[in-house]
């Protein structure tokens, strides 16, 4: 049966830029909502401090939620083998941040799309430093899950496998019991491609999923996928909404993972209006989940 979690997309900057909310703060206020546990990111200021991360799984547990999913943002395709891995031992330490929250699911992803850099070149890089992570994951625990991703908010190119042929191939590659997918349909229409595709190719691998929707302010899904490849910052003709309301069929996404006997953590990545979108989102999801797993409660 799957569960609920959130996470603060409307108070990122306050939280990993300018200090205006406190980790306690964005806890206390999730506490407040129908849900299960909460989405952790590594790059909250506070978290730079390990003594911090007991504390905060304490607070959360104290609320009756957990903490399943970190979100942290690798670079595995760099040409430099240093750089790659640095990174590699940054990810071990997120592992470790992961454990520490009481977690089980930590993110990876392939990299930035360089320009330099060919497809086969891309995904053996990041395959193999992704592979590099799993044994230390394994001793721990805790699942690698790679997600459909779009770029992280401070990198200068998109994800490197963004594309889904791409993504797929880079699945295709990685056959460990402690690595999986993490589905985000809306990174999907940012990419200009279809969700629902993408699902069903990776749906038997699908083991945690973002919920969010988007909607379009201007032109069509054909005007967007016309956009040209690597384009530098997010698609403008798309925006975060209240989910249920935007371009992504719950309904169908639902359905295939319920034929794959999904029983992994939602987490919503949306609310970028605040708590009562939040709220509605939360309000929506659990609806549908239930219809669906009719044991959720």
């Amino acid at each position: 049966m799957p569960k609920l979690a959130v996470f603060p997309k409307a108070y990122m900057q306050d939280l990993c830029k300018t200090g205006a909310m406190k980790v306690t703060e964005w806890i206390d206020l999730a506490s407040t909502l129908q849900v299960d546990g909460l989405e952790w990111y590594a790059g909250f200021l506070e978290m730079a401090d390990s003594s911090n991360w007991s504390v905060f799984r304490k607070r959360v547990e104290d609320q009756g939620k957990e903490i399943p999913m970190l979100c942290c943002s690798p670079d595995f395709t760099h040409p430099d083998k240093s750089f790659r891995q640095n990174e590699i031992k940054k990810q071990k330490y997120w592992i470790d941040m992961t454990k520490a929250l009481g977690g089980s699911y930590c993110r990876v992803l392939s990299g930035q799309k360089r320009p330099q850099l060919s497809i086969e070149e891309g995904i053996e890089l990041a395959a193999e430093s992704i592979k590099a992570c799993l044994p230390y994951a394994s001793d721990l625990g805790i699942t690698l899950i790679l997600e459909n991703h779009y770029k992280d908010d401070f990198w200068a190119y998109p994800e490197f496998a963004q594309k889904m042929d791409v993504f797929c191939k880079l699945v295709s590659y990685i056959d460990h019991p402690n690595f999986g997918v993490n589905y985000d349909p809306s990174n999907a229409h940012l990419a200009g491609e279809d969700p629902l595709e993408l699902l069903r190719r990776v749906s038997s691998r699908v083991v945690t999923m973002h919920a969010s929707d988007r909607y379009l302010v201007e032109g069509t899904l054909d005007d967007l996928r016309k956009e040209e490849d690597g384009v530098l910052g997010y698609a403008k003709r798309l925006r975060h909404g209240e989910i249920g309301k935007g371009l992504n069929d719950y309904d169908a996404i639902f359905t295939e993972l319920k034929k794959e006997n999904f029983d992994g953590w939602i987490s919503i990545e949306d609310g970028v209006d605040g708590m009562d979108q939040l709220q509605r989102s939360v309000t929506f999801l659990r609806k549908k989940i239930s219809m669906y797993w009719p044991e959720y409660k």
